[in-house]
């Protein structure tokens, strides 16, 4: 009986797995020690994101000149120009590098090449969507946010400029999320950097109207953003098309497949991206209520040093999606699980210390911006607050990011939409029974502290493992 086993055995050998032919860049991000790798990997997007989002604090220090009237015109369009900027390098971005990594760290080249066509016609359509809606909705959304008068048309001129360029945004950052997925920061880190140095003459020329300019005031700053989007993608696209990438673009027919597939992390991440956006947004309108446009400017100067932590974080949180998205594809769970704790640590020194630094000289910030002593008190009250919390919201944005990587976004859903209850719900409360900002703000650094807590309690109990 067992001879004839034997021979049925050697008649009918098990099927070979199918071996994975792995790049070394690939092979690094799956065998490499982590925290050696995830600190060279993070390093140039760490200067590249600080880089990006200096370009909106370029133009708000140039805006600053044009006096209070436009600076508080430009903080009503910042959420909206940064939830775009979030929510497509960050959101849909993410769901392109996640798609990208776990092709890759699976050994499925075709599939990684497959992802950048379908991620750039995801991008395309959805610039071209939200630029139509932005322009449309603009008048009604500044209003609620407390803008009138002049400050209500500084930011309609300015937001007009803003949406025109919305494709080259959407595309320039659904080309650095391709590119990044890979485990390639330098690349993008590269453009990023060399676009920002360029928009530092470019902005006050277009708003000032130096050399062979016309003064176009708080309107040229977003002529100027609109070159830099138009140049970046332009660059990151030759680089792509020519075949340096690993994952290249061929043309083909866009199927359903892939999109699903990018979308099924990049969609869920967009909530998330509005979550936090909605968040400041809806704090700013009490503001408003409350105190007026000059508290409002305060305010929006304080959360525009909040609107770095996604972009810091998002430094070391680049890295996590390809890391944890390679792993993951291979299988390696408990080395993906590692990575993203070690990059949430990292994370939380960073932004805790930018936010002990801004509550401990907190007109060190404000003061690039105006002197006006409501503006500086508000803004020194949320600084003060807010500040020391930053370091829970670094974890829960690295957190996100590994999610994405992991293709599991419930728990940093969930985690969103208590930081909304508790600080719009909790603070409209708050502000209605004491009539106090400080109040209402505390109440806002709560949120942001269960938001980081939540996600990692969540990731801790291995929810990315389970059915």
């Amino acid at each position: 009986m067992c001879i004839c086993q034997e021979i049925i055995d050697e008649a009918n050998p098990p099927p070979v797995p199918p071996v994975r032919v792995l790049d070394a860049r690939t092979r690094g991000l799956l065998e490499a020690p982590i925290v050696p790798l995830l600190l060279r990997l993070a390093w140039p997007n760490i200067l590249v994101m600080l880089a990006q989002s200096s370009t909106g604090l370029i133009e708000m220090w140039f805006v600053a000149k044009l006096g209070t009237d436009a600076l508080t015109g430009m903080a009503l369009v910042m959420p909206v120009l940064i939830l775009m900027q979030n929510m497509s390098l960050g959101a849909i971005g993410g769901g392109i590098s996640s798609a990208v990594a776990r092709a890759l760290g699976a050994g499925r080249r075709d599939d990684a090449d497959r992802h950048v066509l379908h991620a750039l016609v995801i991008n395309v359509t959805l610039g071209a969507v939200f630029a139509v809606i932005g322009i449309a909705v603009g008048p009604m959304l500044y209003r609620v946010l407390g803008g009138s008068g002049a400050s209500l048309d500084a930011a309609l001129v300015y937001s007009t400029m803003v949406f025109i360029g919305m494709i080259p945004l959407w595309v320039f950052n659904g080309l650095t999320s391709v590119i990044r997925g890979t485990g390639n920061m330098l690349v993008p880190g590269m453009v990023t950097c060399i676009g920002a140095v360029l928009l530092l003459p470019l902005s006050p020329a277009l708003i000032f109207g130096w050399g062979p300019f016309p003064p176009f005031g708080v309107a040229g700053g977003g002529a100027a953003l609109i070159v830099y989007y138009l140049a970046g993608s332009l660059v990151l696209g030759w680089y792509v098309i020519s075949g340096r990438n690993l994952a290249r673009l061929r043309p083909g027919r866009v199927r359903w497949a892939p999109i699903q597939e990018i979308l099924r992390v990049g969609a869920v991440g967009a909530v998330n991206t509005v979550q936090i956006n909605v968040t400041i947004g809806a704090t700013m309108a009490l503001v408003a209520a409350h105190a007026g446009p000059t508290a409002v400017a305060g305010f929006g100067t304080g959360t525009r040093l909040e609107y770095l932590l996604p972009p810091l974080a998002f430094g070391i949180g680049a890295p996590l999606v390809a890391l944890v998205g390679a792993n993951i594809g291979a299988g390696q769970n408990a080395r993906a699980l590692r990575i993203a704790f070690i990059g949430s640590g990292i994370a939380f020194l960073l932004t805790e210390l930018v936010g002990l630094s801004a509550a401990i000289w907190p007109a060190a910030w404000l003061g690039l911006f105006g002197h006006d002593p409501e503006l500086v008190a508000v803004g020194s009250t949320y600084l003060r607050i807010v500040g020391p919390c930053f370091g829970f919201f670094g974890i829960g944005i690295a957190l996100y990011f590994s999610s994405q990587g992991a293709g599991r976004l419930a728990w940093p859903l969930i985690a969103g939409l208590l930081r909304i209850t508790i600080a719009i719900g909790g603070g409209a409360l708050v502000l209605q029974l004491t009539g106090s900002i400080a109040a209402l703000l505390a109440v806002y650094a709560l949120g942001m502290v269960t938001y980081g807590v939540v996600i990692a309690a969540a990731v801790g109990s291995g929810r990315w493992f389970r059915a």
